[in-house]
């Protein structure tokens, strides 16, 4: 009987705990406020960063992954976890043929790859239901 017991308890904290934990997808990014959620101010370097690289590999595999000055969101997630490990204050800039056009501060490029990440998500899913109001004699009128 207390086999049984402690299996049952066992079982139901695991499913509290997988409920409980949102993953992230595009339907999560939609409901996002970027303010709250891609501020260094707010939520820490770590904290915003750390949802950038969740997001951007969903928006990556959906095929619209950002992409600003020559870098797409993944080399601006990749280029502040690096900084935050060697204790930078910018990164470099870099654009397709790995030359360096100029510097970022790290918060700014965190900010940036988060952004990128939820609102390249948060756009996919609006266009789901906008599409069809710009289509002539529709919605929108010209």
């Amino acid at each position: 009987m207390k086999i049984l017991t402690t299996l049952i308890v066992t079982a139901s904290i695991a499913a509290v705990i997988s409920g409980c934990t949102s993953q992230p997808s595009v339907a999560t990014a939609a409901k996002l406020d970027l303010n709250q959620v891609c501020s260094v101010e707010k939520s820490g370097i770590n904290s915003v960063i750390t949802t950038a690289a969740e997001y951007n590999a969903i928006a990556k595999a959906e095929g619209v992954e950002f992409m600003r000055l020559g870098m797409t969101a993944s080399q601006y997630v990749e280029a502040v976890q690096a900084g935050i490990k060697s204790g930078a204050k910018t990164i470099e800039i870099v654009d397709k043929k790995k030359k360096v056009t100029g510097t970022m501060d790290i918060t700014e490029a965190a900010q940036r790859a988060c952004r990128f990440a939820v609102v390249a998500l948060q756009q996919k899913d609006e266009a789901k239901t906008f599409w069809k109001q710009s289509m002539p004699g529709v919605g929108i009128k010209y």
